[in-house]
């Protein structure tokens, strides 16, 4: 099947699949535009430049300086080794049972903490805190009411929710009386850099060990570093002895 053409330079044809490799090999924030015509016509242009000036080093002969012969040399010595690494890495691999092996053993680091699911109402003062929490106590309000009408946090817009979170994930002061809070019960004001809440937990989750479908992906993707970096300096060490002179 004949190729799009998209330019020709000193007799080479640039081809949309040459234009579509070297977008590819651009950083991945770029590629995004790929389909942006002007981003498209940008990158043709820069393939013509990079074939033209290619051109007028072959015209001017200076495949025949020593700078181009140590730059060959040099370039040369980077793709042997990128390809002597790159097939000692592809030859690591992690088994399944290496897998269930390193969990079994390391229960221990796979438990998920205690958490809460809780909703806050934030106020610039203790006053309005108490007085926000009467309404609430009295049944006037829901909390959620309260939270959307009266909290400075943009939480407020969603009843004040605050989602699922885990001890070190907020300010010591919240942290503590949220813990230590019943579910379906109100605290507060409670002080903290940010201001007065009010805390209401939906929900306590009690520490637990993470099941292993849970965390086999992660422990696969670490023990597949680790063989890795152990096959590379032991490749390192294999050749030191066969090539470094002592």
């Amino acid at each position: 099947m004949a190729q799009n053409v998209l330019a020709v330079v000193a007799g080479h044809e640039i081809t949309e699949e040459e234009l579509q490799a070297f977008i590819g090999h651009l950083p991945k924030e770029q590629q995004a535009y790929a389909a942006n015509p002007q981003f498209k016509e940008h990158c043709k242009e820069q393939l013509i430049t990079f074939h033209a000036l290619a051109k007028c080093g072959e015209d001017e002969k200076l495949e025949e300086t020593e700078e181009f012969k140590k730059g060959m040399e040099s370039a040369r010595q980077d793709i042997l080794v990128q390809m002597v690494l790159k097939e000692t890495i592809e030859s690591v691999s992690v088994s399944d049972d290496e897998v269930k092996d390193y969990f079994e053993q390391n229960k221990a680091q796979f438990v998920k903490g205690a958490t809460v699911s809780a909703k806050h109402i934030l106020t610039d003062s203790e006053e309005k805190c108490a007085a926000i929490l009467e309404t609430i106590v009295n049944g006037e309000k829901t909390f959620e009411e309260a939270a959307r009408e009266s909290s400075t946090c943009p939480s407020g817009a969603q009843g004040g929710d605050l989602g699922e979170f885990g001890k070190g994930q907020m300010v010591k002061e919240f942290e503590d009386a949220a813990f230590n809070a019943e579910p379906g019960h109100v605290v507060g004001p409670v002080k903290t850099q940010f201001g007065y809440h009010l805390i209401k937990v939906e929900k306590k989750n009690e520490a637990k060990e993470a099941g292993f479908d849970e965390v086999k992906d992660p422990i696969r993707t670490e023990l597949l570093k680790r063989k890795q970096d152990q096959a590379y300096l032991a490749k390192v060490k294999e050749l030191k002895e066969k090539y470094v002179q002592k």
